[in-house]
């Protein structure tokens, strides 16, 4: 999209009014279109009047400027001159100044997106503003794996304007298709269709952010699909096993830890976040590293696809088992810790 049509999109995402010419009734949020902004950097400025925001040049990009300076600051800015020349209630500051390295959604810390936008630069820009929509902390096949074809696919399905929840729809499709296919024991297209499935469910949501379209029914709608499939997957996984003559030692046992450490995990989550106030994953260096491997869809696929490629599939089913009583201990023991550390030490390690 052009730079205007993102700046428009943000505007009405945080409750700005555009108007075709300056209004003295109102400060004023003017904004160089020649630059691609990120979303939080336009929303901190917008709750700052009298800030000139300027590139790390010292070049000034955008301006929040009282009523009575409007015109005046808004010329000034296209003229390509600095808005804080002409009233000391101006205050120039740094994109770091104004916003913050820090996200707190995205359990990263990264510098806001703001790049300059030429010819020689879209790709560069594309490529950063894909990498500020990325989550930090996430599991390893997603951090190390999909970034780059998801950043190309997410480029197609934005030029053929295809929507977030589009590609969430075919994701469940897939979803279906695979839990189908391991419970009839056809666990190799049912893995093709799983990894499929797990690719596309990083794209929507890229796609979401990088061309502001994301809405409350769209996170709904994947983040419910996340939550939901997995034990619906492990359970199809076991039955096929014996639909392919294989056996579980203790089955019923292996089941019932399989789905209930899966749900017990997430509500151990739930408990710290309760507790605390934050992400059990974004606390310490190891919080966000055990992240990378605990017993969620991807780390689970990949130990079952190891199995299946030897024809182990009974094997890969014990392997998720014993991981998965692993990882509920180590939750637990996170959320124990958390309980002695002393009250309010208990933050981000990103955002010190």
């Amino acid at each position: 999209m052009t730079s205007p049509e993102r700046l428009s999109r943000i505007y009405r995402r945080i409750g700005l009014i555009e108007t075709p010419a300056v209004d003295l009734s109102h400060a004023v949020v003017a904004v160089d279109a020649g630059w691609v902004f990120d979303e939080s950097l336009i929303k901190a400025l917008a709750g700052r009047e009298g800030a000139v925001l300027v590139d790390e040049a010292g070049r000034a990009v955008a301006v929040h400027a009282p009523a009575d300076l409007a015109y005046a600051a808004s010329d000034a800015l296209a003229a390509g001159q600095d808005p804080s020349t002409l009233d000391p209630r101006l205050t120039r500051l740094t994109a770091l100044e104004l916003g913050s390295a820090y996200n707190s959604a995205l359990r990263k810390r990264e510098p806001p997106v703001l790049e300059r936008l030429t010819p020689e630069t879209v790709r560069a820009v594309e490529k950063r503003l894909f990498q500020g929509s990325y989550k930090g902390v996430t599991d390893l096949v997603t951090k190390y794996v999909w970034p780059t074809p998801a950043r190309i696919v997410t480029r197609w399905c934005a030029i053929a304007r295809m929507t977030p929840n589009q590609v969430t729809g075919i994701g469940f499709l897939l979803v279906l298709a695979a839990m189908a296919l391991f419970w009839t024991g056809h666990f190799g297209w049912g893995l093709v269709c799983a990894w499929i499935m797990t690719f596309l469910d990083t794209v929507d949501g890229k796609l979401a952010r990088v061309t502001l379209t994301s809405s409350k029914w769209g996170n709904v709608f994947d983040h419910g699909i996340d939550l939901l499939h997995p034990p619906f997957w492990w359970w199809a996984w076991f039955v096929g096993v014996g639909a392919v003559g294989q056996t579980i030692p203790y089955a019923n046992l292996c089941l019932f830890i399989v789905i209930a450490g899966y749900v017990a995990q997430r509500v151990e989550e739930g408990i710290f976040l309760a507790l605390f106030k934050l992400e059990m994953h974004a606390w310490r260096p190891f919080d966000s590293f055990f992240r990378l491997i605990t017993a969620r869809r991807n780390p689970n696929l990949i130990l079952l696809t190891a199995c299946a490629l030897f024809g182990r599939p009974d094997l890969g089913f014990v392997l998720v088992t014993v991981w998965t009583a692993a990882c509920f201990v180590v939750h637990a023991v996170q959320i124990l810790q958390g309980l002695i550390a002393p009250k309010g030490s208990i933050r981000s390690w990103l955002s010190t």
